[in-house]
Order: C-alpha cells, then sequence, then structure tokens
C-alpha cells in the first residue's frame, strides 16, 4: 500500500482510506462491517475515517470495536464533528462545547485515547472562527487530537482557518471534499488555496457513491441491494443517476479494460493522480470490494488516459466551485 503525506505535516497516511459512511451501523449488520475492517488491514490500509453523526454515532462505536487488538501505532483514526448528535442546541455545530464534549465523545465510542485527525465535518457561520479553532488547539494540546482537518470548505474558509491555526501553533492539515472524475468543484480555487496553506485533500466518494462501478445502467432502475436503492444513500447520489451521466460511464468501461482496471479501480486511481490529493476514502459492504478498490493504489494513468477520461465524460462533469459544501 502507497503512503503519502498529509498535508505539511509529519503524517503519512495510506492512500487508500476505509471510510465507513452509511455501512457501518446502518447498511451492513456489524459481523459483515468487521469482515470488510479485517480485509482493509489485510490489504495494508492503516488509516481510518469515520464521524460522530455516522449512523446516529453507531458508526463510531462499530468502527472502534472492530478495531480492538489492533496496535493503535500502526494506525491512523480520523473522525469528524459538526451535525447534530443530539437534541439540545449545543448538540450541533462548531462552538468550544460541542466540539469538546462530542470529541470525548467519540474517544469512548472509538475505544482510543486520542484521534489523528479531528475535522470540522462543515464550515459553522453562526460561530467565530476564532472560536472553533481555538477549542481544536486546546484538544491538540490536550493530546486527545493530534492533528486537525475540515471537510467541505470553502478556498477562503480553507485559508481563514489555515491562519488561525498557524496563531494558535497547531497545524491544519487537511480538507475532505467530495471528489470523482463526476464531480470536480474544488479543481479551481480548493486545490490551489491548499496547495499554498500546507493542506492535502482526503477526499470522499471516488466512485461517485458506486456510479463509477458501472453497475447502475441507463434507463434502468438502481437493483434493490445496491446504495442507489437505498433510500438514504439514493437520496444523496441522485445527481449521478442520470441517463445522461449513467451512458457517459458505461462509455468508461473500454478505457478501464484497455488498462486491465475494473472501473472501480479506473476511478480510485483517477482521483490519486491529482497531487494534492493525500488519501481517496472507500466504504464497502463486502470485503471483496475492498480488495478490488486497494488495486488502485500506486496505478499510474498518462496524459492521453486522463484526456480520453475528459473526452468521454464530457460535460456531465460537475466543475462549478460554487457547489463546494453542497456535496
Amino acid at each position: 500500500m502507497e503512503s503519502r503525506r498529509l498535508g505539511r505535516s509529519g503524517l503519512n497516511i495510506s492512500a487508500i482510506a476505509y471510510g465507513n459512511w452509511l455501512t457501518h451501523g446502518g447498511q451492513v449488520e456489524e459481523d459483515a462491517a468487521h469482515a470488510c475492517v479485517r480485509a482493509a488491514l489485510d490489504a495494508g490500509i492503516t488509516t481510518f475515517d469515520t464521524a460522530d453523526v455516522y449512523a446516529g454515532t453507531r458508526a463510531e462505536a462499530v468502527l472502534g470495536r472492530a478495531l480492538a487488538g489492533q496496535r493503535r501505532e500502526g494506525l491512523e483514526v480520523f473522525t469528524k464533528v459538526y451535525w447534530p448528535t443530539g437534541p439540545g442546541h449545543n448538540d450541533r455545530g462548531l462552538s468550544r462545547k460541542h466540539i469538546t464534549e462530542s470529541c470525548h465523545a467519540s474517544l469512548r465510542r472509538l475505544q482510543t485515547d486520542y484521534v489523528d485527525l479531528y475535522q470540522a465535518h462543515r464550515y459553522d457561520p453562526t460561530v467565530p472562527l476564532e472560536e472553533t479553532m481555538t477549542a481544536f488547539a486546546d484538544l491538540v494540546r490536550a493530546g486527545k487530537v493530534l492533528y486537525i482537518g475540515v471537510s467541505e470548505w470553502t478556498a477562503e474558509e480553507i485559508a481563514a482557518g489555515a491562519a488561525l491555526a498557524r496563531d494558535l501553533g497547531v497545524q491544519l492539515i487537511s480538507n475532505q471534499p467530495q471528489y470523482s472524475m463526476l464531480w470536480r468543484v474544488i479543481e479551481d480555487e480548493v486545490v490551489p488555496t491548499s496547495e499554498k496553506e500546507g493542506v492535502s485533500q482526503i477526499v470522499w466518494s471516488p466512485l461517485a457513491q458506486g456510479v463509477l462501478t458501472g453497475k447502475y445502467l441507463p434507463g434502468q432502475q438502481p437493483p434493490a441491494d445496491s446504495r442507489g436503492g437505498h433510500a438514504e444513500a439514493g437520496g444523496s447520489m441522485r445527481r449521478f443517476l442520470r441517463d445522461d451521466v449513467l451512458t457517459r460511464v458505461q462509455d468508461l468501461r473500454p478505457v478501464a479494460e484497455d488498462l486491465g482496471l475494473s472501473m472501480a479501480q479506473l476511478a480510485v486511481a483517477w482521483v490519486l493522480q491529482n497531487p494534492n490529493v493525500a488519501a481517496a476514502i472507500i466504504g464497502a459492504t463486502r470485503p471483496e470490494q475492498v480488495q478490488d478498490n486497494v488495486a488502485a493504489a500506486g496505478v499510474i494513468l498518462g496524459a492521453d488516459v486522463l484526456a480520453r477520461i475528459d473526452e468521454v465524460l464530457g460535460d456531465v462533469v460537475e466543475r462549478d466551485p460554487a457547489k463546494t459544501a453542497r456535496g
């Protein structure tokens, strides 16, 4: 498994990270979740990403149990804070109170004394950025968080957060955006700003929530047992289930075949060609999905292949920077 540095820090992470949004604690049973985590570990994945809000906090607990007994120093465990995790008016957002309390709760569920990366799951315009960054910095100084990151922040928000982090003597080293062949909204603004600020991307949905595997066909309903057929997941991926998009995706099949890659491997390899991407997060409901995806690590796509992909996808690619944080 290839490893990459995260931002300008000294932290190395696996180029393929394992994430459990929609799966652990929800879409798959715990035994299946544990099997997928074991497959990830066996494949050399050391980076595991979750969030307090996933499956109503259950995903963190499942991941904590799945990783129990592993050598903690050999893992990079990431989680996030922002979305509501309870009924109270302080059970959400990026206030000092919620950040501190949510971090403590995440550590309990994950069965660990610290997380390697603690991420602001979205930007909170209702809280002064100074309060948010100071709360993160205090957790770093307390040893409960090693590094801090953000998710789906705009270029301007990343620049402001990085500047405050430097003033506070801590490192803001990552952003976690949606990024795939079909969703490229970070390229024009977020990536250049991140490169300037020493921030890497840890990207989610490199498979466009499964659409880039080619299993969804134009003119047909998503299989009932697929992510697209799952009520919650299906709602978040409707933009990719249009017939014009699905037709173009099927046209990528010869590109993958010419390279001896599966469609999923092509999609994951594509995001890893961006030098600002430190890792691509994969999810899985079956161990064989993990095994297929990890084969993309280290694959180099030539300029001719990248141009061919752009030609095939054409105008179904979303590039509007204004759609950052809406994914």
